[in-house]
Order: C-alpha cells, then structure tokens, then sequence
C-alpha cells in the first residue's frame, strides 16, 4: 500500500472542482470518522485522501464540521410541494439530499407524466418514488369494499408492472387507509410478486399502529416472505398508551425474520406525535364510496350512532391518546384559522362540554365539510428511542415540502433529521453519530439500490453534507412549525454546492433518479 506521502503526490496531478478539507469524514457506512480529504469532479467524488497543493477550482475548509454523504429520506409526501418549492428547502436546510415520494399506498399513477412534468422544473434535490396500491387498487375497483376478481387482479398486476418499467423504487401501501384497508392480504402479496420480479421492494404503513400493530408487523413480514422482497415496516410507532411498550414485541419480530432469511427492515422518524387527516378517526368501511357516501351514512340514524362509537374509541384509546386536546388541527383548507387548534379547543368553542361524546360530534362535523390534517399526540419517548436504535431501523420524516407559514403543520418535514442528531445523538446518545448517519444515508441508500449515492467512496455521486455537530438543531416545534433546522454550512449535490457557508445559492441540480437495474 502507498504511503500517504505518495498518495499526496498522485492526487496532486489530478485537478478538481471542489476540494474539501480537514474533514471529519463520516462516510455513511457505520464506520468510525476519520480525517481526510474530499476531491470532487462534476457530479462525481474523484478522491478521499491528502489533497495538500492539488488544484481545485474550489476549495472548502471543513475543520472542526462533520463531512458526510448527503442524507436520504426514504418516506415523503413531497409530490405536492415540489412544483410550490423546487429548491425544497425545508428538507435541504437539514442536509437531506434525496426525496422519495409515493409511500403510503398513494402515488402518480401512471407514472411516466409524472415524471415528465418534474424533468420540467430545476430541482435542488434528487427525487425518486415507490407507486402505491392504493393507487392501483382505486384505478381498477374505485374506493369499493370488497375482494377484487382475478380480472381485476390481472389489471392491477399490469399496472404494477408497468409502474416498475417506468422507473419506481418498489410497492407501497397504506392499509390503514380508503381503498388500501379493503385490500386482503393475498391480493397485495400477488403485486407484491410483480415487483420482486424488478428486483424493487415492499414499503407499508400498516394496517394497524395500534391495539393490531404486532399482528399487522406479522402481515409486513408475510407479504415480503410470500412475494419475495424485501420489505419495510415505514414510520414505525406504537399509538396509544395501552400499547406502548409493544415495540419490544415488534422488533422482535423484525428479528426472528432476518433469522431466517426475510429481508425486513423499519424506518421511523423522532416524534411522539403522528400525523394524518382526521378521517383516521373514522370507522374504515364508513368511508368506501367516498365523501359522498359517507354524507348518506351520517344521516343515516343507526349508521351515524355506530361511525360515533367507533370514533370514541379512537379518541379514547388509540390516535387520541385519551383526550380531546391530544388531536391538533394543522391544515383545514374549509376554515383555515382552525389550524393550530384541538379538538377539544373547536368543541369549546361551539358551546358545548368537552368529554369523548361532544368531540366525536365535533369531529363529524369537521369530516362533513372535507375534514382536515390534524397531529395526534399518542405515542411515548421510550418506544421511539427503542425503534431507533434498532439497528435494522432507517431515517424517514414522513414530511412533505409545506408551503412556508401556511397551517401548522408536524414539525417533522423541517426538523427529522437534524433531530436525530440534536436530541438522539449528542443529548441523549440514544445512537452514535456513526450509526446515525448510516440511517439517514449508505442504509436507505442499500435499501433502495441506489448503488451510487450513500457513502463517501471514490466513483460515487457528490451528494455531500458539512454540518457542525455541536450545533446542528431542529427549530421547528408544534407551536411554531415553520422554521428551518440549523447547523448545515455547506450542501452539495450532484456536485454542484446549493448551501454555501450556510447560504442558499442559485443551483438546483437535482436529478430523478430511478432503480439501479
């Protein structure tokens, strides 16, 4: 091997674009940090090493920050926002390089224009996407609650097949969720073996976070094993106080799986709060057939007293965490000054006592005009901080790119990841910077095949982060959401600097990107 002196001498009749030094490298594999040098050319980191006298038309000096591959956000809503806010700056402000979109059970479908019309905007950030069941299933057989036929099967498997020839990452679902929870789990399984034949992978929100979620683990892990693809348990929480401590039971699981072979993995974010819209308080089957349909049920007498019931108890023992106030309003496009506001607050507020009841009417009323996104309050510290140490558990926000101050939205799509570093690795050293940073890059990276991104290696992409790990904090809180993470000097992607000495340039070179193959 040469030594570093000789090293230094080679790299020197190289030229470069960009010249980090005195870095402490973190190269997104788990690995201690080490001291070095970054040289980049185009899109393309070129040399780790001592760069000492190689010319660079620019050079950084990164002494004292952390130098780590850019992050990768495995689970957003960012469709939306993306076209509002191309430079996504609530999500590069945090170091995040890579956005991918479709989770939940819900995407573009097809495919192809969609990403036609986002090769029409300059990104700042790379963007990819999973296609959702949802999706699929709702193109074929509406929002109907039933079994679909082998007809019907045969459509939604050539969607899926067609959605992976045009570049998706894998299958999502959202079975919790209208159509997704209609959908019996064979049914899934035999899109999930569309997929697995692309070599993509399984991504749920599951049907059950709650009093269900060891069962519905069971179901994640079922799917990857009979469809034969790895599979993710995303945003992985335990909702309700009567079933926190269950994650010891989850990942559990997760373990005895890769025991014996499934590829099954987590991703999560770190919050106590989850966030969706108020429907979730819903009885599913109230809600097939759509908005309409559910009007009709409401003024049905005995239909409307059994959708309350079901929506008392999950205000009592399951998103509500056992109070009204624990269900924040963050987006209401009907009646916008109720973001921010419970709602126990809004049954205040018409004249009547706060009790389970009252809110349950209250949260019809709401859901009879279009209904809202809301926070729910519902999760512990301690299940949170067990997931994420999991060493089989990844980064994702489950955020999306708001518009800035509109609605009070979850704090997570500004401040998940330089969270992680602030709360879980230098307060609380829940994980190390090491290991944290393997989750938030060379992990999702792995996981989504993107075999060029994800590590701080000669030959791979210049997705790169500077941060000051003394300093990098999430701002954004659940009183006021709309303020950007700190800590992050230096940006670069695709080899092209979009944060410079904590500024914001002009570059916006992100890329689609789309499975290695």
């Amino acid at each position: 091997m040469l030594p570093l002196a000789a090293l230094s001498f080679l790299f020197q009749v190289q030229s470069f674009d960009i010249v980090i030094r005195h870095a402490h490298i973190v190269d997104g594999s788990g690995n201690p940090w080490y001291e070095g040098d970054i040289g980049t050319r185009g899109d393309t980191i070129t040399a780790i090493g001592i760069l000492d006298g190689a010319p660079a038309k620019l050079t950084i000096d990164a002494h004292g920050l952390t130098v780590a591959p850019g992050f990768i956000d495995i689970h957003t809503h960012a469709r939306r926002g993306i076209f509002l806010d191309p430079t996504a700056q609530n999500y590069i402000r945090q170091g995040v390089t890579t956005l991918i979109e479709g989770n939940d059970g819900s995407s573009p479908l097809p495919l192809a224009p969609f990403f036609e019309k986002l090769g029409g905007i300059h990104m700042a950030v790379n963007f990819g996407t999973f296609v959702g069941q949802g999706s699929i299933r709702q193109a074929v057989l509406g929002l109907e609650n039933r079994k679909a036929t082998p007809d019907e099967i045969a459509k939604m498997k050539d969607l899926t097949r067609q959605a992976m020839q045009d570049g998706a990452f894998g299958l999502s679902t959202g079975l919790f969720y209208v159509p997704g929870n209609f959908t019996p789990t064979e049914e899934v399984i035999e899109l999930a073996k569309v997929v697995s034949g692309f070599g993509g992978m399984y991504i749920s929100h599951m049907r059950d976070e709650a009093a269900g979620v060891v069962d519905s683990v069971r179901e994640t892990i079922r799917i990857g094993e009979e469809g034969g693809l790895a599979t993710q348990v995303t945003h992985h929480k335990i909702i309700g106080a009567q079933n926190w401590g269950k994650s010891v039971d989850t990942l559990r699981l997760i373990e005895e799986a890769r025991a014996r072979g499934v590829d099954a993995t987590i991703d999560a974010y770190p919050y106590t709060a989850s966030s969706t819209g108020t429907a979730a308080l819903f009885p599913q089957w109230s809600l097939a057939g759509g908005q309409k349909a559910l009007l009709e049920r409401l003024s049905a007498p005995d239909q409307r007293a059994k959708i309350t019931a079901e929506i008392i108890q999950r205000i009592r023992v399951d998103r509500g965490g056992g109070d009204p106030k624990n269900i924040v309003m963050a987006n209401c496009s009907f009646d916008p000054s109720l973001a921010g506001k419970s709602l126990a607050d809004i049954t205040a507020a018409r004249g009547r006592p706060v009790n389970f009841d009252t809110a349950a009417e209250t949260a019809i009323e709401i859901e009879q005009k279009g209904g809202c996104q809301a926070i729910y309050h519902a999760i512990s510290e301690e299940d949170v901080e067990r997931i994420l140490r999991s060493p089989y558990t990844m980064i994702g926000s489950d955020g999306e790119i708001p518009e800035f101050g509109k609605g009070s939205p979850h704090p997570r799509s500004y401040g998940t990841f330089a969270r992680v570093l602030a709360r879980y690795v230098r307060e609380r050293k829940v994980l190390t910077l090491e290991d944290a940073i393997r989750k938030m890059s060379g992990y999702p990276a792995a996981r989504l095949r993107l075999l060029d991104r994800g590590l701080l290696r000669p030959g791979m992409k210049a997705d790169i982060v500077i941060f000051d790990p003394a300093k990098i904090q999430d701002k954004a809180d659940y009183a006021n959401p709309h303020q950007y993470a700190e800590g992050v000097r230096d940006l670069i992607i695709n080899g092209e600097r979009v944060i410079s000495s904590g500024d914001l340039t002009n570059r916006r070179p992100g890329r689609i990107i789309k499975p290695k193959n």
